[in-house]
């Protein structure tokens, strides 16, 4: 589908939103607010907000841990509003503020999340397998990162896909980290993508960096997946800016990563890099550029009063998540 103007100011305002959020959540985090942890998704603005813009509302969606899966909801439609006041403990959140990192967001089509790595593939397996049955056409969008790629859950589930033609895209976000180890020092190929060939799966490898290039290999593999034509594996290539979680060092092994070499990363900011293209398109302004900031930093400053105005939940909560009536 060919993007309109508005349709391109509003992936540059998602991704401006998301990572303002991102910011709020590590301020409140060291601030002592946020209640669990949070792994921030600096530098993967663009392939969050990008491929979540391929999908319908009503498309199954895992998010990947990097910014606790913020840009793709955003990206759906969601405000912060929940997702910070579940991070906050609140009882207006996600989860009624007893989950923290593991939200869900049924409405958006994200039904859990889970800490253990490799989790992801089997239950995506099954979104896969119910949106096949009911004939919605849904999709499932499976987020994971390159460390993940290296669990024996994600062959079973890329198996099963491919011989029952699921519905599922699978997305690696490979950010060159996984935790503390360079993937380079784990995997024998360049490419995870590689792997889709051993399941007869189309595997893309696009820069993460991009946005317009994430949406445009994202779209491609969830139109074959809605036309029937089964799973796909898109590996996008992205930048880690902050440790692996907030708090914990950022090492790679255990030598600290400079703050040279993180500079160097960030030359390719895929939220400045596709400001300054939309404004040598003419799609957008330097004034609208301010008008963006100017209104995302509002939505913050909202969204963080109506977390810290929110009341914690009861303990007899548990009681009403827990059983049923």
């Amino acid at each position: 589908m060919k993007l309109e103007k508005d349709d391109l100011i509003l992936l540059y305002r998602n991704m401006v939103r998301t990572r303002k959020l991102d910011e709020l959540t590590i301020k409140g985090l060291q601030e002592g607010k946020v209640l669990s942890f949070y792994h921030s998704g600096q530098g993967s603005e663009g392939l969050a907000v990008g491929s979540a813009a391929c999908l319908r509302k009503d498309d199954y969606l895992w998010g990947h841990h990097r910014g606790h899966g913020i840009g793709y909801l955003i990206g759906k439609g969601l405000d912060g509003k929940a997702f910070l006041a579940e991070h906050y403990g609140k009882v207006t959140g996600s989860c009624l503020g007893i989950s923290g990192f593991h939200f869900a967001e049924p409405e958006y089509g994200a039904l859990g999340a889970a800490g253990t790595i490799g989790s992801q593939f089997p239950i995506s397996l099954g979104w896969g397998l119910a949106a096949k049955k009911t004939g919605k056409q849904q999709v499932v969008l499976a987020c994971f990162g390159d460390g993940g790629s290296n669990r024996g859950t994600l062959h079973e589930a890329f198996n099963l896909a491919a011989v029952w033609k699921l519905p599922i895209v699978w997305l690696c976000d490979n950010n060159g980290m996984a935790q503390y180890t360079p993937i380079k020092d784990t995997y024998p190929k360049d490419d995870i993508a590689d792997l889709a060939g051993g399941y007869n799966m189309p595997g893309v490898v696009v820069d993460g960096m991009d946005i317009m290039a994430v949406y445009e290999a994202v779209e491609a593999a969830v139109d074959r997946a809605r036309a029937g034509g089964g799973p796909s594996l898109i590996e996008a290539k992205t930048a880690r800016y902050r440790s692996h979680s907030e708090g914990s060092p950022d090492v790679s092994h255990t030598v600290t990563r400079s703050e040279a070499e993180i500079a160097e990363l960030k030359k390719r900011d895929p939220i400045e890099t596709f400001k300054i293209k939309l404004l040598k398109q003419g799609v957008l302004t330097e004034e609208m550029v301010d008008q963006i900031n100017k209104e995302a930093d509002e939505e913050i400053i909202e969204t963080e009063k109506f977390s810290l105005d929110s009341p914690p939940p009861e303990p007899s909560i548990l009681n009403k998540l827990i059983y049923a009536e």
